[in-house]
């Protein structure tokens, strides 16, 4: 009974808020809008509406005292198979949520923004592949959260970027491994004590580098260059002045 008011009231909350979003999207590009901020309202639309659905989960998980671990991975159990679609959604406590939806919200928003044409692809590829291995190399537990795709985001746009060689998307490389270097810290089980799931952390990882790998002639891609002017294989502009000076001596002399 609980588990069905839940997702009566998630349900009717969410469809709130999509249909304003919606709106006001819509409004937004109907109007007279700069191709620049429209492609930021498309970056902010896809993570915006992930976050806030996880964040209505956490919400009727908590104001309803129920316990959706059993959505989570179970690797090498069929019964963890369901977990592949939806760990991201569950969350143990207030702060593995924060934690994970503002780097999760940060990253793909930059994801969007500057790889919008195969955005959706990556992200969607991010959740399948990563939940899988986690699936086949996670120890018996059950593993819940999006830091799986955190870590594939941010390993797809630290790489990609450096792979396509144009500079604004190693700028975001960069960007990446300056505000998140410290995330190859949790890839192994440097601690195994702690309730952290490492093998999310790696399976997001490989996860994130062969999708950088396989996608790299797709996307957003490094300018042709400009050819150089051609050389003039002429004289200088100084000789050729001498050269007339000469024959124009050579002229009056034999006159």
């Amino acid at each position: 009974m609980k588990n069905s008011y839940a997702i009566f009231v998630l349900s009717k909350y969410f469809s709130i808020f999509i249909r304003n979003f919606v709106k006001l999207l819509y409004t937004s590009f109907c109007t007279d809008m700069n191709l620049e901020k429209k492609r930021f309202l498309y970056a902010l639309f896809f993570p915006t509406v992930f976050v806030v659905l996880i964040g209505l989960v956490f919400a009727c998980q908590v104001g309803l005292h129920i316990d959706l671990y059993w959505l989570g991975v179970h690797p090498g159990h069929l019964n963890g198979l369901l977990g592949i679609l939806t760990h991201v959604f569950v969350h143990s406590d207030i702060t593995h949520l924060l934690n994970n939806l503002l780097s999760f919200w940060i990253l793909s928003v930059a994801l969007f923004y500057f790889y919008r044409d195969i955005a959706l692809r990556i992200l969607l590829y991010s959740w399948l592949i990563s939940g899988t291995l986690l699936w086949i190399i996670g120890r018996e537990s059950w593993h819940i959260g999006c830091s799986d795709l955190i870590y594939c985001l941010a390993f797809f746009l630290f790489l990609s970027g450096l792979l396509r060689k144009h500079i604004p998307l190693i700028a975001i490389s960069l960007t990446v491994v300056f505000v998140y270097g410290s995330l190859v810290w949790n890839l192994l089980p440097w601690m195994p004590d702690r309730p952290i799931s490492w093998e999310g952390h790696l399976a997001g990882a490989v996860t994130g580098i062969t999708l950088a790998v396989i996608f790299r002639h797709q996307g957003p891609q490094r300018p042709p260059e400009l050819e150089d002017e051609e050389i003039d294989d002429n004289e200088p502009y100084w000789e050729e002045e001498n050269a007339s000076e000469e024959d124009e001596s050579i002229a009056n002399s034999n006159i």
